[in-house]
C-alpha cells in the first residue's frame, strides 16, 4: 500500500539560540522540555528517538558501530552532530574489562555532547535479565528461578544490586524484567519468564522493577504483549489469543508493574495478535497502556521491531511507512540502531506522510526521561570510577562481582531449588561411600547460566576469552561438599548430540557406586545454538538428545539414582519418575548454582523452592498450564490426559509442616467488602525450613468458564523446627474479578472457595474457606485491588 499524506501545519523555525530556560533546574521538567523541543530542528528531534549499537573498545578508544542485516553502516561522528537518543549495549556486545568499558562509554558520551548543538548525552541501556550483561558481572539465577523462589523481597534486593552496578559505570536503562506468562513449555524463552501464573509473574516482576528503579536505573517491561502465546511455541510466530486470554492472563502482570511498580519504560513485543502487529497497534500501546493505565514513560522498540513491520509482518510499504505506523501506535524510541526513525522519518515528515506532531509527542516523552536522569543539566559528573580516565589505569578497578553479590546470588539459587521427589528418603545424601556423578551438565560451568547471562550470550562468541567470573560446577561443588566421599565422574553423552558411545561407561560407573547423581539438562543459547533460549524452541518435551537413554541406562543398574535437572524449562518425567531415588529441579541457577545444589543434596540447605511451571507427565499434550477451565482438563471425552506429573506450586522439604485454619470468616461478603483470611503453619519436623503458603480461588459457577483454581496470594514462611507462625491475607473480591460475558471485567456475586494449599492441585488444599459474595455485580477497572498482601506474624513458641 502507498503511504498516505497527512495534512498538517508547518511549524515555525526553531529558535536559533541553544541555551535557554531548559537549562534552568529550578523550572518544572515539563517547562524545560517544552522550551528545549521548540529550539530543535526536525533532524535533531528525530535523533532523540533512536539509538545506535556500540561496543566498548578494548583499548578504551571509543565506540565501534555494529553492522546488522537490518541496518546500514553508521558513521558515529556524523550522526551524533544531530544529538542522539540512546547508546545500545556498550558493555554487552563484546568482552571488555568493566573499568575500560566505563572509560570507553564516558568518552563516547563526551563525543556526543561535543558533537550536538545542545550537548545532551545519550541514554545508555543494557540487558539485565539475569544480572548486568557485562563481562565480569555477577550471573544471577534466571527469571524462572526467581519464580521458583516465591520471594519478591529477595528478587527486589537482587535487582537493586544489579541496578547499582549498572549505574556505577554509566548505564541508565535496563531491558528487564520479562513479564510474559508461559503458555507453552516448548517455547525457547521459557527460561526468561517467571512462570505460568499471572499473579506470580506480576508480583515478582513488580518487585524487580522496584529494586532496579530504586538504584536509579530505568526498568523496561518485556515484551508487551502476547509474545509468549505464539502459535506452535515458535519464536516470533503469530498470536491467536482471544480477548479474555489477553485480559485475564497476558496483560495483568504488565498492568501490575505499571500501577504498583512505577516502571518508566515498556518494550513492545514482536507479536502480531489476531493479525495486528503490536508495534503498529495504538489500541495496546496508547489506548490501554497510556490512556487507561496511566503510563507516562517511554515505549521502546524490541530490537528491529519497527523494521519488522516492513520485512516480516508486511504491513508497511517502506521504512518511512514503518515509522508512521510505529509512531502512530506509540513507539517512542527505535532500537537497537537507526533504520526508520532517522533520515527516512525526516523525509516522510517533510513530504507530509507523517505528522510532525507524532515526532513531537515521542520527543516530549524521551526528553522528560532524560530530564529525570539529569542528562539535561550539563556538567554531569562522570561515575566515580572515572576520576582517572586513562584506560590502562582503569583496567581492573571495577569489581562487578563482589562477595556481597555472590552471597546474594547463592541465597537466591538456594531458595529456587525445587525438591520434586524423595520417595524413600534418599536425600539428603550421607556424603560417604562411592558417588557416581554422571551427565553432560555435571562438569560444565555454562550449565548454570541462561542465554542472557554474559558468558552464554556473548562469551561463547569469543572462545579465547576467559569467562570473567568463577562458576563452580556441580561436580566441583559436590567434591567440596563431600570431602570424605569417593566421587567419580562420567559425561555419558552430550547435551543434544547423537553419540551414544559414552553411555555404557557411565552406566558401569554408576553400577559400581553406592549412589548415582545424574546431572542432566539444557545448554542455553540463541537461535538454535542451544536447547533453551531465544529461538531455541522444541517440538516436544523429551529430555534433549540422548539424555533420556542415558537416564534409562543408569536406572537399569539398580543403583539409587538422584536426578538433578539444570534446565530452562521443565521436561516430561512420567515414564521414569517412579524409578528415581530423588529429583531436584534447578532453573539455570547462576554462578553460585553449583554450591547451592550441593547444599541441597547434602542437607546443608533445606529446599524451599516451588514450581513456577508444572512438570509434564508425557512429552506431548502441550500447550497446557494449570489455568484450565473444566473442558481443558482430563475427562472421558478424550484419551489424552494433560494432567502434569507435578503441578504448579509443588515442592517438597526435608522437614514437615502442619496447617490449621485460623480466625473467623463471614459466610457472606459483599462484592465490594473485604475480610481477613488466615492459617497457622507449624514446622513439625526436626529441621529448620520454609513453607510457601499459597492461596487459590475456585469459582464453582460463573458466567464465563473459569480455571479450576487461580493463584491470588502467597507467602514464603521460614520456620525453625517446632515453630509456628500465623499467615494472614487481606482478601478483597477484586482479586477474583474476571472478564464477563459482556467483555468487561466484573466481580460476580455467588459462591467462592478460597483454598490454602501447597500447590495448585485441589488434592493439596490444606484449608478451604467457603463464602458467598452478595450484592450487585460490580464492573471494575484498572483501579481495582490487584495484590493480596500477606502478613506473617512473628514465630510462636516452639512446641
Amino acid at each position: 500500500m502507498a503511504i498516505q499524506p497527512v495534512p498538517q501545519a508547518r511549524p515555525a523555525d526553531p529558535p536559533s539560540a541553544v541555551d535557554g530556560p531548559w537549562r534552568d533546574t529550578s523550572l518544572t521538567p515539563e517547562a524545560r522540555v517544552a522550551d528545549l523541543a521548540a529550539r530543535m530542528t526536525l533532524e535533531e528531534k528525530a535523533a532523540q528517538l533512536y539509538g545506535i549499537w556500540v561496543g566498548a573498545d578494548a583499548e578504551g578508544d571509543g565506540v565501534a558501530p555494529h553492522q546488522n542485516d537490518m541496518v546500514d553502516p553508521v558513521d558515529f561522528d556524523a550522526i551524533t552532530t544531530r544529538g542522539l537518543g540512546q547508546l545500545t549495549r556498550p558493555f554487552g556486545t563484546a568482552p571488555v574489562d568493566p573499568g575500560v568499558g566505563a572509560v570507553s562509554l564516558a568518552r563516547a558520551q563526551a563525543r556526543i555532547v561535543e558533537a550536538g548543538r545542545f550537548g545532551i548525552p545519550a541514554i545508555a541501556h543494557e540487558e539485565c535479565l539475569a544480572g548486568f550483561t557485562a563481562w565480569g558481572a555477577t550471573a544471577y539465577p534466571v527469571p524462572l528461578a526467581w519464580g521458583a523462589a516465591w520471594d519478591p523481597e529477595l528478587v527486589a534486593e537482587m535487582a537493586h544490586r544489579i541496578g547499582h552496578d549498572m549505574r556505577s559505570v554509566g548505564i541508565h536503562q535496563g531491558l528487564a524484567p520479562v513479564l510474559d506468562v508461559v503458555r507453552d513449555l516448548r517455547w525457547g524463552r521459557v527460561e526468561e519468564t517467571i512462570g505460568e501464573d499471572p499473579y506470580l509473574v506480576g508480583t515478582i516482576a513488580t518487585a524487580y522493577v522496584k529494586g532496579l528503579e530504586s538504584a536509579g536505573v530505568i526498568a523496561t517491561l518485556k515484551h508487551f504483549a502476547g509474545y509468549s502465546a505464539s502459535a506452535g511455541a515458535r519464536n516470533l510466530a503469530p498470536v491467536r489469543a482471544g480477548a479474555r486470554e489477553m485480559a485475564d492472563v497476558i496483560l495483568p502482570p504488565f498492568e501490575m508493574a505499571v500501577r504498583e511498580g512505577g516502571v518508566r519504560s515498556v518494550m513492545h513485543s514482536y507479536a502480531e495478535i489476531d493479525g495486528v502487529p503490536v508495534a503498529a497497534d495504538p489500541a495496546l500501546l496508547t489506548g490501554l497502556l497510556r490512556d487507561t493505565w496511566g503510563f507516562t514513560g517511554t515505549v521502546v522498540a524490541d530490537y528491529f521491531g519497527i523494521g519488522f513491520l516492513e520485512t516480516l509482518h508486511k504491513v508497511a510499504a517502506g521504512r518511512g511507512d514503518a515509522a508512521r505506523l510505529a509512531l502512530t501506535a506509540g513507539v517512542d524510541v527505535e532500537l537497537p540502531t537507526v533504520r526508520s526513525y532517522g533520515d527516512e522519518l525526516v523525509a516522510a515528515v517533510r513530504e507530509g506522510a507523517v505528522s510532525e506532531e507524532l515526532v513531537d509527542r515521542a520527543l516530549h516523552r524521551v526528553l522528560l526521561q532524560k530530564c529525570e536522569l539529569g542528562l539535561l543539566d550539563g556538567d554531569r559528573p562522570l561515575p566515580s570510577v572515572l576520576a582517572d580516565t586513562d584506560p590502562d589505569q582503569a583496567r581492573g578497578t571495577v569489581d562487578l562481582d563482589p562477595p556481597r553479590n555472590r552471597a546474594l546470588a547463592r541465597l537466591l539459587a538456594e531458595r529456587s531449588c525445587v525438591l520434586l521427589s524423595n520417595p524413600e528418603g534418599a536425600l539428603p545424601l550421607t556424603g560417604t561411600g562411592r558417588i557416581a556423578v554422571v551427565g553432560p551438565r555435571a562438569d560444565d560451568p555454562l550449565a548454570m547460566l541462561g542465554c542472557y547471562s554474559f558468558p552464554s550470550h556473548v562469551g561463547v562468541q569469543h572462545p579465547g576469552t576467559p569467562m570473567g567470573i568463577t562458576v563452580p560446577t556441580v561436580l566441583e561443588s559436590l567434591r567440596e561438599e563431600f570431602p570424605g566421599a569417593d566421587i567419580d565422574h562420567a559425561q555419558g553423552c552430550d547435551v543434544d548430540g547423537t553419540d551414544a558411545e559414552g553411555i555404557g561407561a557411565a552406566a558401569e560407573l554408576a553400577a559400581a557406586a553406592d549412589v548415582c547423581v545424574a546431572v542432566l539438562g539444557d545448554r542455553a543459547g540463541l537461535f538454535g545454538r542451544g536447547t533453551s533460549g531465544e529461538g531455541c524452541d522444541v517440538a516436544d518435551l523429551a529430555l534433549p538428545g540422548l539424555q533420556g537413554e542415558l537416564l534409562d541406562a543408569l536406572l537399569a543398574t539398580g543403583t539409587p539414582v538422584v536426578l538433578v535437572l539444570l534446565t530452562g524449562r521443565t521436561y516430561a518425567l512420567g515414564s521414569r519418575a517412579d524409578r528415581l531415588a530423588g529429583c531436584v529441579q534447578a532453573f539455570f541457577p547462576g554462578e553460585e548454582g553449583g554450591p547451592a545444589l550441593a547444599g541441597v543434596l547434602s542437607g546443608r540447605v533445606n529446599p524451599s523452592g516451588r514450581l513456577p511451571v508444572g512438570v509434564p507427565n508425557g512429552t506431548g499434550g502441550q500447550p497446557w498450564t494449570y489455568l484450565q477451565p473444566p473442558l481443558g482438563r482430563t475427562s472421558g471425552v478424550s484419551n489424552l490426559d494433560p494432567t502434569p506429573l507435578y503441578p504448579f506450586g509443588h515442592g517438597l522439604s526435608y522437614t514437615s509442616f502442619a496447617w490449621e485454619g485460623d480466625g473467623d470468616v463471614p459466610s457472606e461478603l459483599g462484592t465490594d467488602e473485604e475480610t481477613d483470611l488466615a492459617v497457622t503453619v507449624r514446622n513439625t519436623g526436626d529441621r529448620d525450613g520454609a513453607e510457601v503458603v499459597q492461596l487459590y480461588a475456585h469459582d464453582p459457577v460463573a458466567q464465563t468458564t473459569r480455571p479450576e483454581a487461580r493463584l491470588i496470594g502467597y507467602a514464603r514462611v521460614p520456620l525453625a523446627a517446632g515453630e509456628s507462625r500465623r499467615v494472614s491475607f487481606r482478601f478483597h473480591p477484586d482479586l477474583v474479578s474476571f472478564t464477563g460475558a459482556a467483555g468487561h471485567r466484573i466481580v460476580e456475586p455467588g459462591d467462592l472457595e478460597l483454598r490454602f494449599a501447597t500447590s495448585s492441585d485441589v488434592a493439596d488444599a490444606k484449608h478451604t474457606v467457603r463464602l458467598r459474595l452478595t450484592g450487585r455485580e460490580r464492573t471494575v477497572d484498572h483501579l481495582r485491588r490487584m495484590v493480596c498482601v500477606p502478613s506473617v506474624d512473628a514465630p510462636l513458641a516452639r512446641t
